[in-house]
């Protein structure tokens, strides 16, 4: 009879934050397949668990879930967990569970803790409807065109950011959305944990004050239907084709991006940055 491969929430920072039940499937099953073994290990060995660790990573999934699927059908239990919150959830752990579902085997969730959720129950916006994108692209030119996609959604927006990156974010919401509410989670669980609250310069701006900018970070946007409509182009042009037909016309670029920024209802710093990212590309 086939095993059956559990799919096992863990804490995203306090190690307090992981059910009875998760506890006693780790206990039990013949192995534990995880992303890092040094940092699976830790939890383990605070919960006084001795399970054998198999790697299953992004760069040797497609390997480890053949092996896996191999043990689970000969009557293995296997545990999955990711480095932090609930598998799969802007983690590895896809390939196999795909195949242990074509393969007929059994796959049991043991929930638990995930940030998204975390952060959207604490943010303070609407809960009732949201998307989550887990992380933006790492180029800005394909953030701000992603982001641009999103205008005129009356839902709440979630995504996962590095905090070398989350200025930089910032900077490219609000210059593709207008500057629209945010809510920032930073490191959710865990001793310095912390929600920023207010628009998306304002976050920023709270952040760039500070010596430096530490902790993962969850990163909400309030529903942009008022904000996409104040930022909404007047015609199918780009800004920086508005700005370009402006300078044409014998506006300085300066002038320019003021009037596209009067025009469309943008902060001046915001068309710029659409301006330069053009240029870049």
């Amino acid at each position: 009879m086939p095993g059956t491969l559990y799919l096992v929430a863990t804490p995203i920072g306090n190690l307090a934050d992981i059910t009875y039940r998760a506890v006693e499937t780790l206990r039990a099953v013949a192995a534990i397949a995880c992303e890092d073994t040094r940092h699976t290990r830790k939890l383990l060995e605070h919960y006084a668990i001795q399970r054998p660790l198999v790697s299953c990573h992004e760069h040797n999934e497609a390997q480890r879930a053949a092996e896996l699927i191999a043990r689970l059908q000969a009557g293995e239990d296997i545990a999955l967990v990711s480095d932090a919150g609930t598998p799969l959830i802007s983690d590895p752990g896809y390939r196999l569970v795909s195949a242990a579902a074509e393969a007929g085997i059994r796959v049991v969730p043991i929930p638990g803790a995930a940030a998204v959720l975390c952060a959207l129950s604490a943010s303070g916006l609407p809960t009732d409807s949201f998307y989550f994108h887990g992380f933006l692209p790492r180029k800005s030119g394909e953030r701000q065109r992603f982001l641009a996609g999103l205008a005129g959604m009356e839902t709440v927006h979630v995504f996962y950011e590095a905090p070398h990156r989350v200025l930089e974010t910032l900077e490219d919401l609000e210059a593709a959305l207008g500057d629209p509410p945010v809510v920032a989670g930073r490191e959710l669980t865990k001793v310095h944990e912390e929600f920023l609250r207010g628009r998306a310069s304002e976050v920023r701006a709270t952040l760039a004050g500070r010596d430096a900018v530490r902790g993962e970070f969850t990163l909400l946007v309030g529903p942009l239907g008022s904000a996409a409509t104040s930022a909404a182009p007047e015609s199918r042009a780009t800004v920086a084709e508005e700005v370009a037909a402006l300078e044409r016309s014998g506006l300085p670029r300066m002038e320019a991006i003021k009037e596209v920024a009067r025009r469309r209802g943008l902060p001046k710093r915001a068309v710029y940055a659409q301006v330069e990212s053009e240029h870049r590309r």
